[in-house]
């Protein structure tokens, strides 16, 4: 049927995942570092993702293209969400995604020694699982916690993560460019349903992790609290981008 579907101009688009983000219905995702329409019949044409593009590369067309599938886009909702786990019930999930709360001081109270050469290094995770997709929306660990939403790769890159970020930090990972799914709603429910202190969020110099940075900011808006923040990013050699 000839309807208003978006066009995307890929020499124009930097790849930020802005409008992946601010697409409710999932039709847009980041693919090689640019944006894509990937399903024509999630686009509604009313173009929630044309404000939100930094450089315009976003516009209207009027064109064959299959029609809007509302049941199809609520569908692909559902599948994303995972339903909750409720409170007080067995874990029914997978084993390996049981969450689990480590006692680093139990783990590092091993007596010092004197000249001894150099320590071996130390594992600062705090909780399991680590995925953001996985991960409960409550849980013991979050009471007090200082959060750490970090892109996956920055911890292949920046050799002393653990010590520099992961150190006394819940740890949440994820990848916008894999995951076909919007961290920011689950983000807002874990910083409003829990005592969150401080939100540390580390990503890579790409533009698709763009996407990363902007969930955290949206959750951290949309939760109502005030929370201190802050952004580090690092480059792909291994260095932190200075400010």
């Amino acid at each position: 049927m000839l309807r208003q579907i978006i066009h995307i101009n890929e020499e124009d688009c930097n790849g930020c995942g802005i409008c992946a983000d601010a697409c409710h219905e999932g039709a847009i995702d980041i693919i090689d570092g640019k944006a894509k329409l990937m399903r024509e019949d999630f686009c509604d044409g009313f173009g929630d993702c044309l404000p939100e593009c930094p450089t315009g590369a976003i516009t209207f067309e009027e064109r064959e293209a299959p029609a809007y599938d509302q049941e199809a886009v609520e569908r692909a909702k559902a599948e994303k969400s995972a339903p909750a786990q409720p409170q007080g019930r067995p874990f029914a999930g997978c084993p390996g995604s049981m969450p689990m709360d480590f006692t680093r001081e139990r783990r590092d109270a091993a007596p010092a020694q004197s000249q001894a050469p150099a320590a071996k290094p130390v594992s600062r995770l705090m909780q399991w699982p680590v995925q953001i997709q996985l991960l409960p929306v409550q849980a013991p660990f979050y009471d007090g916690a200082r959060l750490l939403i970090a892109a996956d790769c920055t911890a292949y890159a920046y050799a002393n993560f653990h010590e520099d970020f992961m150190k006394d930090r819940v740890t949440l990972i994820g990848c916008p460019k894999l995951d076909f799914v919007d961290y920011a709603e689950k983000l807002t429910q874990i910083i409003a349903q829990n005592d969150i202190k401080s939100v540390t969020i580390v990503r890579m110099d790409v533009p698709c992790c763009g996407g990363l940075q902007m969930a955290a900011q949206n959750a951290l808006q949309a939760s109502g609290k005030f929370i201190p923040w802050q952004v580090v990013t690092v480059n792909r050699d291994g260095s932190l981008v200075e400010d």
